[in-house]
C-alpha cells in the first residue's frame, strides 16, 4: 500500500501530506507526556543516593592487583558454565532450559537443535575453531560524587583515571533510592581504601575463518549455530571469570560454592555492570575501560566508531564487591544531568545527546 501511494502520481502529495500531519501529533503527544516532569532535579537525585554506612563497611583488598591476563583458556573449562536457556533464545524458541526439551510443542526442534549444539561443541573444542582470552584489572579506587577515581596505586595520591556515572532520576517513593554505580564505591571524603575491579573477554577469537568457509559452502544453518554457541560460550566464560574473581584474584568471597543454577540466578555477592546496559548506558566509556586494561593488546577485542565489541562474541564492564551492590536502570535524564555529565568527561553536550539519545527526557 505504501509503495503503490508513493508510486501514484495522483496519490503520492496527499499521501506524503498525511504522514506528515500523522508525524506531528505522534510529537505533540511524546512531548505532552513530558517525561521531564517525572524526574528530579540532579541535585536533589544526589541527596537520595544509596545509604551505606562505609564505617561499618567490610572492604577486601584485592589478593593481586593490577593487571591479570589470560590467554588460550581452556575451553571445555566453560562448558559447564553455558545458560543454554539463552541459546533457544537466539533460535527464537522461547522456554527455560531443560524443560524446553520436553516441551508438547517446541519438544521435537529443541531437542534436534541441542544435539547439532552438542556435536559443533565438541568440534569447537577438539579443532581449536574459537580461542578465548581475557583481560582483569584491579584497583584502588574511590567515587567522588557520580565519578569514580581510579588510582596508580594504594597511596591514592595519583589518580590513573576517572570513569563517569549517570545517576537515576526518576521520582522515587519512600524506601527507594536514585542509584548511581558511584555509590557503591566509597566515597574519597569517607576516608575509606576501596576497590573497584574491571574486565574484558572473548570466546570468538579465530570465529571469522569459520564462519568465510560456511559462507563459502552457502550453510547458514552451520554459520548461525557456530554464532550462537560463541556467544554462549562469551557468556560462560564471563561467569567462569566473574567466579575466579570473587574467589582468587580479588578473593573477597574466597569461600563461594555455588552450583550453575545459583551462578545464573546470580546468589553470589557483588555485580559486574557492562557500559551500554540499563546501569551504564554510555557506550563511550568503553575507551577508557580498553586504555585502562589495554584491552586490544592483552586480547585481541577492538571497538568499531560505534563502539561494539570485535569479535562480537565478547563481554566487558566493571566489578563491585559490596554486599548491596546492585543492578538499576538510569531510566530517563533531564537536560541539568546531560550537561553536568558532557561537563565531566570533557564532552560536547550535543555530542553525548547523540550517545545517549534513548535516555533523554526531552527533545533534543
Amino acid at each position: 500500500g505504501v509503495a503503490s501511494n508513493l508510486l501514484s502520481a495522483e496519490l503520492k502529495t496527499s499521501f506524503l501530506s498525511k504522514l506528515r500531519e500523522e508525524y506531528v501529533q505522534v510529537r505533540q503527544r511524546r512531548a505532552n507526556k513530558n517525561l521531564v516532569k517525572n524526574n528530579v532535579p540532579i541535585d536533589i537525585a544526589r541527596q537520595n543516593a544509596t545509604p551505606i554506612d562505609w564505617s561499618q563497611a567490610s572492604i577486601k583488598k584485592p589478593a593481586k592487583e593490577g593487571l591479570t591476563v589470560l590467554k588460550n583458556i581452556d575451553l571445555t573449562q566453560l562448558i559447564p558454565y553455558i545458560d543454554w536457556t539463552f541459546f533457544f533464545h537466539a533460535w527464537q524458541l522461547k522456554g527455560r532450559y531443560p524443560k524446553i526439551l520436553d516441551d508438547p510443542e517446541k519438544g521435537v526442534e529443541a531437542r534436534k537443535l541441542f544435539q547439532d549444539a552438542q556435536t559443533m561443541l565438541k568440534q569447537i573444542v577438539e579443532e581449536k575453531w574459537l580461542q578465548a582470552n581475557a583481560v582483569v584489572g584491579m584497583f584502588a579506587a574511590n567515587s567522588v560524587a557520580d565519578d569514580i577515581e581510579v588510582y596508580c596505586d594504594d597511596e591514592r595520591r595519583q589518580v590513573l583515571m576517572t570513569l563517569h556515572n549517570l545517576r537515576k532520576q526518576g521520582k522515587q517513593p519512600a524506601g527507594k533510592y536514585n542509584e548511581s554505580l558511584a555509590d557503591f564505591i566509597a566515597p574519597k571524603d569517607a576516608s575509606v581504601h576501596d576497590y573497584l575491579g574491571a574486565f574484558a573477554a572473548t570466546a570468538g577469537l579465530g570465529i571469522e575463518a569459520k564462519l568465510a568457509q560456511f559462507e563459502a559452502e552457502h550453510d547458514d544453518y552451520q554459520a548461525i549455530m557456530l554464532k550462537a554457541l560463541a556467544d554462549r560460550l562469551a557468556e560462560a566464560l564471563t561467569e567462569w571469570l566473574h567466579e575466579k574473581v570473587r574467589r582468587d584474584i580479588w578473593a573477597y568471597a574466597a569461600d563461594e560454592n555455588l552450583d550453575n543454577n545459583a551462578l545464573i540466578n546470580e546468589k553470589y555477592r557483588g555485580i559486574r555492570p557492562a557500559m551500554g546496559y540499563p546501569a551504564s548506558p554510555d557506550h563511550t566509556e568503553k575507551d577508557l575501560l580498553w586504555e585502562l586494561l589495554d584491552v586490544e593488546k592483552q586480547t585481541g577485542i577492538w571497538l568499531t566508531e560505534s563502539k561494539a565489541m570485535v569479535p562480537t562474541a565478547a563481554v566487558s564492564g566493571l566489578y563491585f564487591a559490596h554486599p548491596e551492590a546492585r543492578y538499576f536502570s538510569v531510566g530517563k535524564i533531564n537536560k541539568d544531568q546531560l550537561e553536568d555529565y558532557a561537563r565531566r568527561k570533557g564532552m560536547p553536550v550535543d555530542v553525548m545527546e547523540k550517545w545517549l539519545a534513548q535516555n533523554l527526557a526531552y527533545e533534543r
